[in-house]
């Protein structure tokens, strides 16, 4: 049984955005390092996810605390791709012949900071290396304004990718600015135009709303902007300012700031409704005449994870893990060096991780369930755990006198999931707000 507090439930909206769990500031140096082969001996490998980091991008956004370099000099993007297949080699052999890739995503990083060669030889990887079949699985590739350029993105549509996101942030120079994110919206324009003309089929624009200086007229005419390209699919982003990034260097004070964010929330959420899009979490909103993903069955509450590079996270059922993390320059550089100085053996090892037990497995499946708009399935988590989720989670119906949210706590209200990044935090158990508390930014 979890236990909780209301106390996060009373703070601010804003708390953590809980795109995985735990998070990966619990994790910590496995000792000793558990081989690949026997982390992955007990888990199905017949649909798994498969990630490729690249750390690099043009520019580190002012609000950016991703494991990224910017402006890395050629030879190290060489080495890094390099490095990167090494990797695959020795992943590819723990893993075994039975393994099969159900989705795929390319991040960072800005994947398309790479050359189109470069892009070629990482799809290389992922393909002879690896075995994913590109074109055959659905597949997201992360991009940029300045890099979304035609002969990258023929290689993106030559190996069948389905999904081209691309962060704009803001279609408003100067609030682009004010997020440390120097651009033009003639360049932002072009880069739009040039993934349309790819045929990719589905293209996703990021926007972040509670910039400083934003405003109810000009968070609107940034989703305009958005929504004259007909995307099928966005996300918005409320601003965070976090350690060590170029935003967390500055004074950063604003007493109504939460009240700004959760306005301009439900703003697009108005309308973005009124445009025909539905909303899938607090995040994230598709076309509603677009389908969902077609290829291989895959459940992110249960199915296995690959992740390879520097700044890539691995899930099994019962281990998460990655290399290590960090965000400030120096460190990232830092960490990054290691990565190309490694010999090949090194990536038959588990480095840095979360075991999780019973209890936060169940923990884990109802996060990644709950904070989407259709909620907890009973008769999945019943048939997964043997028991129903309100017996484990009995304070769910805290939420329900709340009125945030319905079905003994399963599924989110609208006000509930406006309060999703603060909802995540209170079922965090103790032990990983611990392991948190107790990590050093760096």
């Amino acid at each position: 049984m979890v236990t909780s507090t209301d106390a996060g439930l009373d703070g601010s909206p804003y708390q953590q955005y809980l795109y995985a769990y735990p998070h990966k500031t619990s994790y910590r140096a496995l000792r000793p390092r558990p081989p690949l082969h026997d982390v992955w001996r007990e888990q199905s490998r017949e649909a798994l996810f498969l990630y490729l980091h690249v750390p690099f991008c043009e520019m580190r956004c002012g609000f950016c605390n991703l494991f990224t370099r910017a402006n890395a000099p050629a030879e190290q993007v060489t080495a890094y791709l390099r490095q990167l297949r090494r990797q695959a080699e020795q992943v590819a052999e723990a893993l075994g012949g039975s393994t099969g890739y159900a989705r795929a995503a390319f991040g960072g990083g800005t994947p398309t900071h790479l050359t189109a060669d470069e892009l070629t030889e990482l799809f290389d990887i992922a393909t002879t290396t690896l075995g994913a079949r590109l074109p055959g699985v659905p597949l997201s590739v992360e991009t940029s304004p300045a890099t979304a350029t035609p002969d990258r993105l023929a290689v993106l549509a030559a190996y069948g990718t389905t999904r081209v996101s691309i962060g704009v942030q803001s279609f408003l120079d100067v609030e682009a600015r004010a997020a440390g994110r120097p651009q033009r919206r003639d360049e932002v324009d072009a880069a739009l135009a040039a993934i349309r003309d790819a045929r990719v089929p589905v293209l996703n624009i990021d926007l972040i709303y509670g910039i400083d200086g934003q405003t109810a007229d000009t968070w609107r005419q940034s989703l305009d902007a958005a929504l004259a390209w007909r995307p099928e699919e966005l996300y918005l982003y409320p601003l965070y300012v976090r350690p060590l990034t170029g935003l967390g260097r500055r004074a950063h004070a604003r007493a109504d700031w939460d009240a700004q964010r959760l306005a301009l929330y439900r703003q697009a959420v108005e309308t973005l409704g009124a445009a025909g899009y539905r909303q899938e979490s607090m995040r994230q909103f598709r076309r509603a005449d677009v389908p969902a993903p077609d290829g291989p069955d895959y459940c992110c509450q249960d199915d296995g994870m690959v992740g390879l590079g520097c700044g890539a996270r691995s899930y099994t059922t019962a281990l998460h893990y990655s290399f290590d993390y960090a965000v400030s320059v120096s460190q990232v550089r830092a960490v990054l060096d290691d990565y190309l100085a490694r010999p090949a053996d090194d990536f038959r090892y588990a480095e840095f991780g979360y075991h999780l037990d019973g209890t936060e497995q169940r923990r884990r499946w109802l996060l990644k369930s709950l904070l989407r708009v259709d909620g907890v399935d009973p008769d999945a988590y019943l048939a997964r755990f043997g028991r129903p989720p309100g017996e484990d989670f009995p304070q769910l119906d805290r939420l329900v006198a709340r009125g945030w949210a319905t079905d003994g706590g399963l599924r989110l209200t609208p006000s509930g999931l406006a309060r999703s990044d603060a909802v995540g935090p209170w079922l965090t158990s103790a032990e990983v707000q611990h392991a948190m508390a107790g990590y050093v930014p760096r």
